[in-house]
């Protein structure tokens, strides 16, 4: 004599999951989001933030955009970035080491960029301080990175690997940092 199986009744867990499921495996058919091209980003890319203690960051650091698309070594690049001081000690930027060039400021001597407490410092900005990397030891196009060493007299040392700006629609100043004579703190 043969027996028909006895057929379980659904679990209501597995039946809720595959509903829940549902439109997601659905969309997986559907085209790819990276083959759907979207708009431009207007600005190119903005480099990294980075904490050098509770209280000291480096914000947006980056390499100007190059105007001819790239980089060749033993060029110079300039570096822009902001440097937020909330606390309540002065600082100061003592140097700007890596593997990839000469750093000097502005002037051209020893490194001395003052960061007063609870204020903000714009390298590169106009009448800002600055940083030229002098000599770079190998070429570079826009998004490459380098690593880049900022050393502080009070808060020691950190590593950021610096972006080369990507390209803008218009040769202006790849930085988007506010103008420091209208920075509202005193």
């Amino acid at each position: 004599m043969s027996r028909t199986p006895r057929r379980r009744p659904a679990c209501p867990a597995a039946l809720a999951l595959v509903l829940a499921l549902g439109p997601s495996l659905a969309a997986c058919s559907t085209e790819e989001p990276l083959s759907t091209p979207g708009p431009e980003v207007s600005g190119g890319a903005i480099g990294p933030d980075e904490a050098v203690t509770g209280d000291l960051s480096l914000l947006q650091v980056q390499l100007e955009y190059p105007l001819d698309g790239a980089y060749e070594e033993g060029e110079d690049a300039r570096l822009f970035l902001g440097i937020a001081n909330s606390g309540s000690t002065d600082d100061v930027l003592v140097d700007v080491t890596g593997p990839f060039a000469d750093a000097v400021d502005g002037d051209g001597g020893e490194f001395a960029i003052p960061v007063a407490a609870d204020d903000n410092v714009y390298v590169g900005a106009e009448g800002a301080p600055t940083i030229t990397l002098t000599g770079l030891r190998e070429p570079l196009r826009s998004s490459q990175s380098i690593p880049v060493t900022f050393v502080f007299a009070q808060a020691g040392e950190v590593t950021i690997d610096a972006m080369v700006a990507a390209e803008r629609q218009d040769p202006t100043p790849t930085y988007d940092f506010p103008d420091p004579a209208e920075d509202p703190t005193p």
